[in-house]
């Protein structure tokens, strides 16, 4: 005897997560628009003032800010997209937008911020080009205000952080992990570049730009690798938090009527959704009432530890042991190609 079965979903809870859930995405757009005004002007104000001076490392800066203000659109894109209704032909919903265009963001970094800082730094190291000393004084002042409006924006993305209950360095959502490496990335970009023009005004030789700039573009291929590097892994399909699946596991070994746990999947969907998917053998006896019975009860305890859990999918079977074939192996639905819950 087997059966396989869904969640239901609870509909005070969904409309309550839902609600909470917008909410914590309107804080998320307001702290990219800020960003993105941020950056935008920022591009200007480094591309004016390093074509006025000449100055490589400024110009790095200035393409660091136009592949900002870019990604800031990718990551507006992934709010908007991301919270679409499940549909026939993506029944799970659209949560893994936001890791798509996160990765875009992180092409986006590598390309036309990193490529383009090191190209610039290498030809001030090989031109030597020198800039005049209005050059410096313009340079100088344009970093200093960008410092201060990227200051201002990153200190909005870590209170965001901060809000929602979180260390800089466990968020979740890739948009605000996008917009806080790219402003905290922004703020030392920014103090390598002027020292680099201190260096330069100081002794005279753009060696300093130069390699201010390829510093900046090595910083920014860094956060590029890390970005896309976490994107990949959720786009691929990245397990639950190892802790919470192994709880889930502890708690349907606990049930009187399960009698071993076959086998125990999730994934994150979107981030503040998962798929649970598990395969258990119930002990002998039981009809198929009883059954139903149990299925529901379990998926209901699972839901309260697990809320992100929007599927939950359990494949149950009393077959004994016995019923194997000699040395045929207990295996998991994925490699019998069973699906639970299908």
């Amino acid at each position: 005897m087997s059966a396989t079965s869904e969640q239901q979903p609870d509909t005070k809870t969904d409309d309550r997560d839902g609600q909470e859930a917008a909410k914590t995405d309107s804080h998320t757009r307001v702290t990219v628009l800020v960003a993105l005004g941020a950056n935008l002007v920022i591009a200007v104000a480094k591309a004016v003032g390093g074509i006025f001076a000449g100055s490589p490392a400024l110009l790095s800066e200035a393409a660091h800010s136009v592949a900002d203000s870019l990604n800031e659109v990718f990551l507006l894109a992934a709010l908007r997209r991301s919270r679409r209704p499940p549909d026939a032909r993506h029944p799970f919903g659209y949560g893994k937008e936001r890791f798509f265009w996160s990765l875009l963001a992180a092409v986006g970094i590598f390309v036309m911020g990193g490529c383009f800082s090191f190209f610039q730094g290498f030809e001030a190291i090989t031109s030597g080009a020198e800039e005049k000393f209005s050059g410096y004084i313009a340079g100088l002042i344009v970093l200093g205000v960008a410092f201060v409006a990227e200051g201002l924006s990153l200190f909005r993305a870590v209170r965001q952080a901060h809000r929602q209950g979180v260390s800089v360095g466990d968020v979740e959502d890739p948009a605000l992990r996008t917009v806080l490496a790219e402003d905290g990335t922004a703020v030392l970009g920014v103090t390598f570049a002027a020292i680099g023009m201190v260096l330069h005004m100081l002794t005279g030789q753009a060696l300093w730009e130069g390699c201010a700039s390829i510093l900046i573009g090595a910083l920014l291929v860094y956060v590029a690798y890390r970005l896309g590097r976490d994107a990949r892994d959720q786009l691929i399909g990245e397990a639950a938090d190892p802790e919470l699946t192994g709880r889930i596991r502890e708690l349907l070994r606990a049930q009187p009527e399960i009698d071993s746990v076959e086998a125990l999947f999730t994934m994150k969907t979107g981030i503040d959704s998962a798929l649970v998917a598990a395969r258990v053998d119930l002990v002998p006896g039981m009809d198929s009432e009883e059954v139903e019975e149990v299925a529901v009860r379990i998926k209901r305890s699972v839901a309260e530890m697990f809320p992100d859990a929007g599927q939950i999918f359990l494949d149950v079977t009393d077959r004994d042991a016995s019923d194997r074939p000699p040395g045929e192996a207990r295996e998991s639905p994925a490699a019998t190609g069973e699906r639970g819950g299908a």
